[in-house]
């Protein structure tokens, strides 16, 4: 078994209610958040087909997840050099900049605005993905999955009922003049100012700059006891000199957060190889889900009249979304109690299967939909092991920008999956589709069965 790099400071007496508070934040502002990001997406291909035509409905829902793929840099730099608060703050609040910007673009019908504003708006979803690490920060280490999947878990509560504000948020709206279907982005603005609020409040201490204070000061003291092997008086009155520095550095200055961006955090995780796993863990197994689930509701609809498809979309679609995020806890339990890289391997063979289901399902709707509830069980657990592997498997100066370079390459693997998948459903089809995306898995399978070097510096257990 190799080595844990994360020193976990959980013994420290002032953890334990620090992460307990941290936790409940976290969850609340994921549920919050999650109504955002949801109420917004229910409605905004709708919306961008009204303004700017059906062509390109799918392309304004693909800024939304560029955007959050990108802003994940600048949020990175934030959270690495002032923390968790600041940087998960700044997100919500770009989001509820690009919802504000697609109401204006549904009163004033410009598309380019509206597609700026979907842009931005993805900053809601980078937030949620980023508040997933926040969870680990002070985490015993054999209940770092647990914890991650809890906050990854309180999106189900948002993703569920969002949907069903939609509509009311959008009669609610249509009465002070704001036009049809921009209701909803006008109340997500609102609940990721909220989130921003909540959490600049009361994310305090911010656990990430508590863990590098606990971590420094460690470091302090073993400095120091190396320093003096004469235990006089007059060496111990020196250790307080010595270890205050290090316990404020990482806080207070900024030529210590230098050289630390995503360059750095590549160079990190190619040597590492449970490092690299958990993030091609969480790019590979995001880009399956959206390539598949993307193009579920076209493949059903060559089935199913237009007065009965949506129906049966939602259906389907609601029991996938379930399986992403209900099982989550479950997943984290896995996780902790026999390793990441076993659950990971789960999550692999689940996507297979998924694939194989959902690919062979044809015009039988059950089991097109159990092939879209295994996707994203699949989905599930290489999310949840894989961050967690990503986590402690870095050091503590470039975790945060690590787990930036992962939400981006998640970002940009979802995002194009959901480009690819539509011509790919034109020339060959569905089931072909559902193949190709099985084939994607391989090269995953291949990492994570790949035997890891005796006392490589990875955490596997």
């Amino acid at each position: 078994m190799a080595t844990d790099l994360t020193p976990s400071p959980a013994a420290h007496p002032e953890v334990a209610p620090i992460q307990r508070r941290t936790l409940r934040l976290l969850f609340t502002t994921q549920i919050v958040g999650g109504i955002g990001v949801t109420i917004g997406i229910a409605v905004g291909a709708l919306l961008a087909a009204e303004i700017a035509g059906t062509a390109v409905a799918g392309l304004a829902q693909s800024a939304a997840v560029i955007g959050a793929a990108l802003l994940a840099v600048p949020v990175t730099r934030i959270i690495a050099g002032y923390g968790r608060r600041p940087g998960l703050a700044f997100a919500y609040v770009v989001g509820a900049l690009g919802g504000a910007l697609v109401v204006v673009a549904a009163a004033t019908r410009w598309v380019p605005l509206l597609f700026l504003g979907m842009l931005l708006f993805g900053g809601g979803s980078a937030a949620n993905l980023q508040a997933r690490y926040a969870a680990v920060d002070l985490a015993e280490p054999d209940r770092r999955a647990r914890q991650l999947s809890l906050i990854v878990w309180a999106t189900t509560i948002g993703a569920v009922a969002a949907p069903n504000f939609a509509a009311l948020a959008d009669r609610t709206t249509s009465g002070w003049g704001l036009p049809a279907l921009s209701g909803p982005f006008a109340f997500s603005a609102v609940a990721f100012v909220l989130a921003a609020g909540v959490l600049l409040l009361w994310l305090r201490p911010d656990p990430l700059l508590t863990a590098r204070r606990l971590a420094a000061g460690r470091a302090g003291e073993a400095t120091s006891v190396s320093a003096t092997p004469d235990p006089a008086p007059a060496a111990s009155a020196l250790a307080p000199a010595a270890t205050a520095p290090a316990a404020t550095a990482p806080v207070a200055a900024p030529s210590a957060r230098r050289g630390k961006g995503m360059g750095a955090a590549w160079s990190v995780v190619r040597a590492r190889p449970a490092a690299r796993l958990g993030v091609a863990a969480v790019a590979v197994g995001h880009l399956v889900m959206v390539a598949v689930m993307a193009m579920t509701p076209v493949h059903l609809r060559e089935y199913y009249p237009v007065d009965e498809v949506l129906p049966v979309v939602g259906l389907v679609l609601s029991l996938h979304i379930a399986g992403m995020y209900a099982l989550a806890p479950v997943v984290g339990w896995l996780a902790d109690r026999f390793g990441r890289r076993p659950v990971i391997l789960g999550g692999i063979g689940t996507l297979l299967a998924a694939c194989a289901v959902a690919g062979t399902a044809g015009h039988h709707t059950p089991r097109l939909t159990i092939g879209l509830i295994l996707l994203g069980l699949g989905w599930s657990a290489t999310m949840v092991a894989g961050s967690t592997l990503l986590s402690e498997s870095v050091p503590d100066a470039v975790r945060p920008s690590a787990q930036g370079l992962s939400d981006l390459l998640m970002g940009l693997a979802g995002a194009l999956a959901g480009a690819l998948s539509g011509f790919v459903m034109q020339l060959a089809g569905y089931p072909v589709l559902t193949l190709l995306a099985a084939v994607a898995v391989a090269p995953l399978l291949a990492l994570a069965l790949r035997p890891v070097p005796v006392g490589a510096p990875d955490r596997e257990d």
